[in-house]
């Protein structure tokens, strides 16, 4: 089985292309959406944030703050640094029994990791290969703008906090262009997988 990881900049388009993917019938592990289940009160993330951090990034009710703490760690890089070490390795260890369980089935060929920071965490040594989807900064923050509220200091300090897509489109084995049309997109995912079933064969 090949484990593939993809990741791409805010606003890229990842969200896009890995639904193509999973429309295909291909599992996706999506590290964000681990992150989120671990966060949930009580969990093993929600536990290292709140050792490390205090109580002053949660709501009355218990539950992580998550606007509180993205405005602070991405005001901070050193607080940023700090939440990575923390919260990287357990995410990383669910993973890790997803791609198990995946595998112990033996009915996928391939698998998709969906990880936001793949090579800023070091997470591409325990993939196959590599896919990052791009597009032009000036359309990173368009979407970041309309998408999430942001004002453009707030778009451009997300995106510099991250490893420049060019920096990530130089290291990754396939990239996708996400910058036209979906069909466009859609295209090159589907000649990416089609080859790898003929190397496969």
């Amino acid at each position: 089985m090949k484990v593939i990881g993809i990741t791409g900049g805010i606003g890229s388009g990842k969200s896009t292309v890995t639904a193509m993917i999973r429309d295909l019938g291909i599992p996706v592990i999506d590290a964000d959406e681990i992150s989120r289940k671990l966060s949930q009160k009580g969990g093993r993330v929600w536990q290292a944030i709140f050792d490390c951090f205090g109580p002053d990034y949660f709501l009355p009710d218990g539950t992580l703050d998550r606007k509180a703490l993205a405005n602070l760690v991405f005001a901070d890089g050193d607080k940023r640094e700090m939440l990575n070490r923390i919260t990287h390795p357990l995410i990383k260890q669910e993973v890790l029994e997803r791609i198990g369980e995946i595998r112990e089935k033996g009915l996928d060929r391939i698998v998709f990791v969906d990880v936001p920071l793949l090579f800023e965490s070091g997470w591409d040594e325990m993939v196959d290969e590599t896919w990052v989807v791009t597009v032009p900064e000036s359309i990173q923050i368009e979407r970041l703008i309309k998408r999430d509220g942001y004002t453009m200091s707030q778009a451009m300090q997300r995106i510099k906090s991250q490893m420049s897509l060019e920096e990530k489109c130089r290291r990754a084995d396939i990239v996708i262009d996400n910058s036209l049309s979906l069909e466009h997109t859609r295209e090159q995912v589907l000649r990416q997988l089609d080859q790898k079933v003929q190397e496969d064969r």
